[in-house]
Order: C-alpha cells, then structure tokens, then sequence
C-alpha cells in the first residue's frame, strides 16, 4: 500500500464518490441545492462508494485499466522456477555446488504479498515482503525476509535459518525475477527464475532435476 500513488488514488476516490452522488440524486429525484438534502444523499452515497471499494480491493486491481496509474505494482501471482548459485562451500569438495533447481510461489492481493521458496532440500517462507518501486529512479524490485526450514535428512550440515532476498523485476508485465539473498549463516548467492505457471505449485515438481548436493 506505501507504493501507491497517493494522490491519484484520492482522486479516483473523490471521482467514485461524485459519480455514485449524482447517481442517488438522480433516483431519488431529490434538489441538491440546500445543504439538508445534500446530507442525505451523501450519506446514501456511502454505502456505494464502500461497495466500490470492496471489488476493487478484492477483484478489479488486477484490471490492466488501473495498472500504472493506479496500481503501480505487478501481479507476480502464480509459480516461477529457475536456479540458486550459492557461495555456500561444500566441505567435502571444497567448491560451491552446481546451480540448485528451486520454485517460488507467490500469493499476492491488493495489500500483502508473500512468498513460498522449495528446493528438495527446504523451503522457506516470508514474513515481511513488499516492493520498492521508483520510476524516477528506474527501481523495480520485490524483497522479502524469510524463516528457511531444511528437510530433516540434511539436519547435520543445514540448520533452520533466516534469511533476505532482493529481487529485481524484468520485464513489462514482468516474466522474470533476477536476485541476490544472504542468511544469518552468512551464506549469499544469486537467484534467477522464470514464470511457470498461475497455478500455485504446493509441492517440488520432480520435472526441475535433483538437487546437486545430495542428488535427491
């Protein structure tokens, strides 16, 4: 919601709330002219205007009409797959492992969104997620904390962990996610997805390969 552009939304509103006015005088065939019946109508008009609101919020946001203007953020809705490049060290080998395959499933309304991250080793999920959105400064992104809870076969060398991600959004309507994350084990890396499907994915999909560590 802090990404919204204040003043145009109050004038959507005001303009909402002057239609849905003239609308009620007009049916009830009532003079505007003394401030009495003015109230009356307004007050009748509130009802409305709350109505209005109500679809909006819930379902009309994701109209393209009110994208850019009114809703400067993207619908990020759905599934996106892609790779980890950790700097995390295996001891055993003593290099970074492979790219690791990973989903993201996001649900998103008009005033909160949060992420699902899995790989076949873990998953994590967000507790504070929002956009930065500039586009002065030509800033498109989406960051979000996480709690990340490993598999309980790899418990002995991946502990529970919180952690931070950055995403920059890339493309319009936005068709891929390039990241950075670190956690408080002091791990980074970088993160690329790409949009698979609306669909929420509730499970890692066999179809993304196993995972370069354990090969599960």
């Amino acid at each position: 919601m802090k990404n919204l552009n204040a003043k145009r939304f109050a004038l959507a509103l005001f303009a909402v709330f002057a239609a849905c006015f003239i609308w009620t005088a007009f049916l009830d065939g009532k003079d505007v002219t003394n401030l009495g019946s003015a109230l009356v109508i307004a007050y009748k008009t509130i009802p409305l205007v709350l109505l209005f609101i109500s679809v909006f919020v819930c379902y009309a946001w994701r109209w393209k009409i009110f994208h850019n203007w009114l809703v400067p953020f993207p619908i990020l809705n759905g599934t996106w797959q892609g790779n980890i490049q950790t700097t995390w060290i295996n001891p055993k080998t003593g290099e970074s492992p492979p790219p690791i395959p990973v989903i993201l499933t996001i649900k998103q309304t008009f005033i909160r969104i949060s992420c699902v991250m899995r790989t076949a080793e873990m998953t994590s999920r967000s507790y504070l997620a929002d956009f930065w959105l500039d586009n002065d400064e030509q800033v498109c992104m989406l960051g979000y904390s996480y709690h990340s809870k490993p598999v309980a076969t790899v418990a002995d060398r991946s502990q529970p962990h919180d952690g931070t991600i950055v995403f920059e959004l890339i493309g319009n309507p936005v068709t891929k996610l390039k990241g950075t994350y670190w956690t408080a084990r002091k791990t980074t890396g970088e993160i690329v997805l790409n949009f698979r499907c609306v669909d929420k994915v509730d499970d890692f999909p066999n179809d993304l390969g196993k995972h370069p560590v354990t090969g599960k």
